[in-house]
């Protein structure tokens, strides 16, 4: 099976907003790893709730209008969404089960357990957008914690040339504040890691450490996965918060070579990845294991 997401075969450009259009009918992506990863978060809010969920006091109603988008949507495109009966009867069964039980979980939380992404809601207050609830269970190497209730522009600090006081800071603030309800728009984002992990969380202290510490190479051909971000927003009608969903799509880095397009897309990947200066590869920890992805890549694409 190839991947499903490509972003690093050109079509996106790392560190760049990449923002397109997307049809509302395809916002929600569900896929044959639908029981698996609901089962996975269903593991990890029942050992880690604090970790995975976050909400401000003030977000109730939101969050319920969040829900309903999300059940309506899903009703709503049973035949397009749903590969299949099993994933349709998931589905169904999760929705029979919180009527049944009347949950007394937040509305956020139970719209997460019925789609693969992760949901995290943006509120415009007086310095910016803020992080005001997320339902997070696959962090791509950061934490709700440190996160939460914090502006956009600290969210970014990190990430090179997006943080506060940059052009880039600013044109986001300005793209969220111009978002229709009726136009969602998505972007991808991409990382390689050396296991299957859906959980990665990663603290600034930890991330800070391992930059400073040795650079040894970690990744291994066998063991080396690329990890996919499909990331959407949706500006909601009612309350006016921003909804952006976070889709985790992981593959073996071998698996380019299953697609129809592979020696092209492997070669695109290797250009991207010579192309990442400094600052780029220390934030994606790519410092020491850059040439030897370059060299699966060319072998790949069989140079």
């Amino acid at each position: 099976m190839f991947p499903r997401h490509t972003p690093y075969d050109g079509s996106s450009t790392p560190f760049s907003i990449g923002l397109k259009p997307l049809d509302p009918a395809d916002w929600i992506e569900i896929d044959r790893r639908y029981r698996a990863q609901l089962e996975e978060k269903d593991r990890l809010i029942a050992e880690r709730p604090d970790s995975v969920f976050a909400a401000r006091a003030d977000t109730d109603a939101a969050q319920r209008e969040v829900l309903d988008m999300v059940v309506d949507h899903l009703l709503r495109g049973r035949g397009r969404i749903f590969p299949g009966p099993e994933e349709w009867g998931i589905l169904e069964s999760r929705l029979a089960r919180f009527e049944r039980r009347g949950s007394n979980e937040q509305p956020l939380q139970i719209a997460a357990r019925l789609v693969q992404e992760d949901l995290v809601l943006m509120r415009r207050m007086d310095d910016g957008w803020r992080l005001a609830a997320a339902s997070l269970c696959f962090p791509s190497s950061w934490t709700l914690a440190e996160k939460f209730d914090r502006p956009l522009h600290d969210i970014h600090r990190p990430v090179p040339d997006f943080g506060p006081g940059t052009r880039m800071a600013t044109l986001i603030g300005r793209i969220f504040d111009s978002l229709q309800p009726e136009k969602p728009v998505e972007r991808y984002n991409w990382s390689v890691q050396n296991n299957d992990e859906l959980y990665r969380p990663r603290s600034e202290r930890e991330k800070n450490g391992r930059t400073n510490g040795p650079k040894e190479p970690r990744l291994e051909s066998a063991a080396t996965f690329i990890r996919v971000e499909r990331q959407t927003l949706r500006k909601l009608p009612l309350s006016g918060d921003v909804l952006f969903t976070i889709r985790i799509c992981l593959d073996p880095l071998a698996a380019i070579a299953s697609h129809p397009d592979g020696v092209r897309i492997a070669a695109s990947f290797a250009e991207q990845l010579k192309a990442l200066d400094a600052r780029q590869l220390a934030y994606k920890d790519l410092a020491a294991d850059r040439d030897g992805l370059v060299a699966q890549l060319t072998a790949l694409a069989g140079g």
